[in-house]
């Protein structure tokens, strides 16, 4: 059957959900990954996402893009970031989206860079992150979706960066909602091995993200992508590969480069 690739919205031309989910046809996606910012754009933008929907489109997944984050230092964000992801988990759960992305934070704190030092140590992570997952997950499960954490790399975030510090708190956690998403940018970094890392990480890897070493669309850099294909496809995986990445050049033209690069990497799997 083969793995179902799509890509971010902001990557893609035309400025309704309804186009962007034509540019990405066009093109030979799959589907399209939305992004959300604020409770209650996401919650406005509903009606005109189901009337797509309706209309044939698909939507994939639903990432947050935000400096809130369920594993943020202060309560008050902590509750705010609960909230503007229950905005997502509605939305993604009534347009037949898989799942709903969030990292336990982004650029709050590495302990690779000044000060070098956290506000609270790691019993204190799990323990914030458990909480925020634990609600996030029945909200999930209520809305018939899903809520995708994703590691991030070392330098971008001090809680979760690899897949199997992902496993080990979804196993305190152990919700059936709340899954891991592999991202292969991150992996490059944190990951001796990418694709036994996946491997060894499902079934709780239920979602894809993808770009290239340098950022850039994949193609540009010097990630591999065949191997992680090979796992996935030995696992019948049946979620989706969103690309989330930096354009080298025009929309189109450089997404459409990428998807047949990651086709041709699929086929030498």
């Amino acid at each position: 059957m083969g793995l179902h690739f799509s890509v971010q919205e902001n990557l893609l031309s035309g400025d309704t959900a309804m186009e962007k989910w034509d540019a990405a046809r066009r093109l030979g996606y799959d589907g399209v990954e939305l992004r959300g910012t604020d409770p209650a754009d996401v919650r406005a933008r509903l009606p005109e996402l189901e009337r797509a929907v309706a209309q044939g489109a698909v939507f994939s997944s639903y990432c947050v893009i935000s400096d809130l984050f369920i594993g943020a230092w202060d309560a008050d964000r902590r509750a705010a970031a609960i909230e503007l992801m229950k905005a997502i988990i509605e939305s993604a759960g009534a347009i037949g989206a898989n799942g709903a992305v969030t990292p336990a934070s982004y650029g709050m704190h590495s302990n690779f860079l000044p000060p070098f030092e956290a506000k609270r140590d790691a019993a204190g992570d799990i323990a914030v992150l458990r909480e925020g997952l634990d609600v996030l997950g029945d909200y999930a499960h209520g809305a018939g979706t899903h809520v995708f954490l994703e590691p991030l790399n070392r330098y971008e975030d001090h809680m979760i960066n690899t897949l199997s510090q992902g496993v080990e708190l979804l196993e305190i956690v152990n919700h059936p909602s709340v899954k891991l998403m592999a991202d292969l940018y991150h992996m490059n970094i944190e990951e001796a091995d990418s694709a036994a890392a996946i491997d060894a990480a499902m079934p709780y890897v239920a979602h894809v993200h993808l770009a290239d070493s340098n950022r850039l669309e994949p193609g540009l850099g010097h990630i591999g992508f065949a191997a992680p294909f090979a796992v996935l496809s030995k696992h019948d995986f049946p979620g989706t590969c969103a690309i989330e990445c930096l354009l080298s050049g025009p929309k189109d033209e450089t997404i459409a480069a990428a998807l047949s690069h990651l086709k041709s990497a699929e086929k030498g799997a």
